[in-house]
């Protein structure tokens, strides 16, 4: 058993984090998604590999113009070089169950700041275009908002890295890569502070 196995009971945590135009996943669409690997090694955790995707709007979902306005997503922007939600979803698991595999785990738990929010809607985009095994457990996660209250008071993304210690620019927040990485940075903090007090009380 891998020690990333060993530390999560068999799940591999990854860190997801979606720009969306909208709160409802049912009628709102995905328009970014950004996912961060983790590794555990010299006793702490740590970033390994980070993918990020562009997403073309699902037929039949909305978009609301004020999210556009809190993200700076530009739709029509040519450079956005962005996929059919269908093949986002598909290389985001894709990349999900080669992480568990690397890692020795039997499946991921998906981790993200509000954590439920982001797993209701990889899972509806997956169930509307019909994707088959989705490599997330079907009801746990891992949020680091709720960490963050314990860990440091406060459950607001920005506020919780700055009272961390962790660089966070407000003008690069909302857009999924940034946030991800911010949240992985924030999680892999709480759990590696969590490891140092257990060894010295342990020691």
């Amino acid at each position: 058993m891998s020690e990333m196995s060993s530390r999560f009971r068999g799940f591999l945590p990854v860190v997801i984090d979606l720009e969306t135009g909208g709160f409802d996943k049912d009628i709102h669409a995905v328009l970014q998604i950004a996912a961060v690997s983790l590794e555990w090694s010299d006793e702490r955790l740590a970033i390994d590999r980070v993918r990020s995707w562009n997403v073309i709007p699902h037929p039949g979902t909305m978009v609301e113009e004020a999210s556009l306005r809190i993200t700076g997503i530009d739709l029509s922007d040519p450079e956005r070089d962005a996929l059919d939600e269908e093949e986002s979803v598909r290389e985001l698991f894709r990349f999900v169950r080669r992480e568990v595999r690397r890692n020795g785990c039997e499946r991921a738990v998906l981790t993200a700041h509000n954590a439920h929010f982001d797993h209701g809607f990889v899972t509806a985009a997956a169930e509307r275009n019909g994707i088959k095994r989705n490599p997330f457990h079907p009801f746990t996660v891992i949020d680091t908002a709720s960490l963050a209250a314990v860990a440091y008071g406060h459950t607001v993304l920005s506020e919780a890295c700055a009272r961390a210690g962790i660089e966070f620019e407000g003008g690069r927040a909302h857009a999924a890569r940034y946030d991800a990485e911010a949240t992985a940075k924030l999680f892999c903090l709480i759990v590696n502070d969590w490891e140092r007090g257990r060894r010295r009380t342990e020691g």
